[in-house]
């Protein structure tokens, strides 16, 4: 009985050693090591694998969702790789609507901002900075119609004067976030979903060509 009991206590002190060491271990780790991955997220319903728009960088796509204790308190992140951009964000789910981020537009949205590409071009008389800002509010905003629109007005067709450096940087950034979009939603490639967006506005402005110059020859 007397080394039966020993035994017991010598089991419970190696216990109690390996539970206290393994706290020191999980203390010590990176966050992004002691994290657990979910295969859900409790506050919001993405999931990994999921595509998602965060304003200030576009698509992304979910990679892990994981619990993490940090100063004591326990929090789940959203894990969103950037590809293009070689980039990760951990966004916490209770700041997920704060941070702006969203789930992946619908086709239907996408149909609307292909639809933006065919409207007028409008080009506020405002001088370049102002509208330089504006413009890339309306990028930053993840909305695909507002983007649509940045796309629309600085397109410059062949017979039209070149962009500036600027206006073809801003118009870059616009179109990429548009196609990239467009290309996840209609599941084609990046450069089809380029030629889709690029043909609208080709479409629309011969029609407007067209129009303007039958009404100067009826006049």
């Amino acid at each position: 009985m007397l080394c039966a009991s020993v035994r017991d206590r010598a089991k419970r002190h190696i216990s109690r050693r390996a539970t206290a060491q393994r706290q020191r271990l999980l203390r010590a780790m990176p966050d992004r090591i002691r994290g657990m991955n979910s295969t859900m997220s409790k506050a919001t319903k993405h999931r990994p694998g999921d595509f998602v728009v965060y304003p200030a960088h576009g698509v992304g796509q979910i990679k892990a969702i994981q619990d993490q204790e940090i100063a004591g308190e326990q929090l789940e992140f959203l894990v969103v790789e950037f590809e293009r951009e070689k980039m990760t964000l951990r966004i916490p789910t209770t700041k997920v609507e704060a941070a702006g981020l969203r789930s992946l537009a619908t086709k239907k949205d996408m149909q609307a901002a292909l639809k933006t590409l065919a409207g007028k071009v409008r080009v506020r008389r405002a001088m370049w900075s102002r509208r330089a800002q504006e413009y890339e509010a309306k990028i930053n905003s993840g909305d695909p119609i507002a983007i649509a629109e940045v796309v629309r007005d600085l397109y410059r067709g062949e017979d039209q004067p070149d962009q500036s450096y600027s206006e073809r940087q801003i118009y870059q950034s616009a179109l990429e976030r548009l196609t990239r979009e467009l290309a996840v939603v209609e599941k084609i490639d990046e450069e089809a979903a380029e030629e889709k967006v690029v043909s609208h506005i080709k479409t629309a402005a011969a029609a407007t060509a067209a129009a303007a110059a039958a009404a100067t020859a009826a006049a």
